[in-house]
């Protein structure tokens, strides 16, 4: 039944291949031969299979552990550098009609607030965030044809791109939402969206129909082909991930780099963006009512793996994760945060009061956005609030092709400095501007290209006189 390049879910996410993956890796996880030959094979960059990597995964030698995350950091620092890109959710509405039992947006959980943002006060959103300096959002909203149809996502995107406040702007808007049609991945196309995101939660077919019992999202079929309607509809970047914690973590980490190389196989392009969240507390939600949570170690394992397994995407971790986790995976392959978040309905313009329970889960990470860009600096990392890869077309295939070349440095590199320039100007205490401004003195020589190094040097000057928005 398998076949990667097959558009039936069940083919290419199939469940006796994951078995005899897992059931393969459990039987070569002390194989050092087998183990040290792919960690060599691996610093090609070129990525490896879903069967290789489980065996990475399972491996028990922890010499050969070791060389796994040493190798990570290496790939994470050749594709992405010391950049991480700064972004934050946006909640528009907590109605819903699907039944998630992890999620307390479920239709039965009746003393949730119910919130659905208006467009005056996705506005307001909007200012808070802009003041706060972030330039890329991720919305988030529950499905229900009623409060939350196509034509409201549509317009609250139009509002969020309308907003110019002071030097404010929100230059990109990711949209996770549930799975749709063609038509309406075409409308999102055409509203000038940058990635979609869509989470499977588990790719074990009897595990998701159990955990999503009631709603559209129980069609397991319709949710996990929904990536491949979006990019036949036009949408270049898409983002996957699981939520860990659900079910078995090795079944799911197999399921997902076969997404991925389904995508890549069928579609001709691999995800944009793998998500690693796991299971966080939320109004009438235990984690501990869920069995297969993973440890810290275990998930700085996943998220080294995967780095290797597919060198080429983008590897986010939000505020579900403590300062401390986040500061150890940061180095084995992520290559985005968010920060600075909120995740109830209209928790940005208006604090949180002590009785809302809107959140979709809490947060582990509470520090304002100027503290997690100080905290970055003072490790040695670049934030960056670019979104020049987006507006200039650089997307899908053309992405990857500069990703997997080593080219994109040339853009990366000068556009994260830019940016962050602008946020020291605008946003920043005063003590993260002293540490921003050493850090960009230090990573500008490092431009490989002098006449890209040479531009970079003459915007810096000319952001600091007043002029903002440049871009390579």
């Amino acid at each position: 039944m398998y076949n990667s390049k097959s558009k039936i879910a069940m083919e290419f996410i199939d469940d006796d291949e994951i078995l005899e993956t897992l059931a393969y890796a459990e039987k070569n996880k002390s194989n050092r031969e087998l183990i040290s030959g792919l960690i060599e094979r691996a610093r090609d960059c070129k990525g490896l299979s879903h069967r290789e990597a489980a065996v990475l995964l399972e491996c028990d030698l922890e010499e050969e552990n070791e060389k796994m995350f040493k190798l990570a950091k290496e790939i994470k620092q050749k594709f992405y550098g010391n950049r991480i890109v700064m972004f934050a959710p946006l909640y528009l509405s907590n109605y819903c009609v699907n039944g998630c039992v992890y999620c307390p947006y479920h239709y039965k959980n009746k003393h949730i607030t119910r919130k659905k943002l208006t467009q005056e006060d996705i506005a307001r959103e909007t200012i808070a965030l802009q003041d706060m300096g972030h330039k890329r959002l991720a919305l988030e909203a529950g499905e229900d044809p009623v409060n939350n149809p196509i034509e409201y996502i549509l317009e609250s995107i139009k509002t969020i791109y309308s907003i110019k406040h002071k030097n404010g702007v929100i230059r990109r808007v990711n949209v996770n939402i549930a799975a749709t049609t063609v038509e309406n991945y075409k409308k999102l196309k055409d509203a000038g969206i940058g990635t979609y995101i869509l989470f499977q939660e588990t790719y074990n077919k009897k595990s998701y129909e159990e955990l999503h019992p009631t709603g559209p999202k129980h069609d397991y079929a319709y949710h996990t082909e929904a990536m491949d309607r979006a990019m036949e509809a036009g949408i270049d970047d898409v983002g996957i991930g699981v939520l860990f914690g659900l079910n078995m973590y090795k079944y799911d980490f197999v399921g997902l780099l076969m997404h991925a190389e389904h995508l890549e196989a069928a579609m001709g392009v691999g995800p944009h963006t793998i998500s690693v969240p796991r299971i966080r507390p939320a109004d009438d939600i235990d984690p501990e009512n869920f069995s297969n949570g993973i440890s810290d170690d275990i998930f700085a394992k996943i998220v080294a793996v995967l780095r290797i397994a597919v060198p080429y995407t983008g590897m986010i971790v939000s505020t579900r994760e403590s300062k401390k986790t986040r500061e150890r995976v940061l180095e084995l392959g992520i290559s985005q945060i968010s920060g600075g978040s909120s995740t109830s309905v209209g928790g940005y313009y208006e604090p949180e009061a002590e009785d809302d329970n809107s959140a979709q889960f809490e947060v582990s990470d509470n520090r304002t956005l100027d503290e997690i860009v100080n905290w970055l600096l003072k490790m040695g990392y670049i934030p960056s609030f670019c979104t020049a890869c987006y507006r200039e077309g650089r997307t899908g295939d053309r992405f990857m092709k500069l990703v997997k070349s080593g080219q994109i440095a040339n853009c990366c590199q000068p556009n994260a400095l830019m940016t962050l320039k602008e946020y020291l100007e605008d946003y920043a205490s005063e003590d993260t501007r002293k540490n921003g401004e050493v850090l960009i003195a230090e990573e500008v020589e490092k431009i490989p290209n002098e006449k890209v190094k040479a531009i970079a040097k003459e915007h810096l000057t000319e952001l600091r006189e007043g002029k903002r928005d440049f871009r390579f």
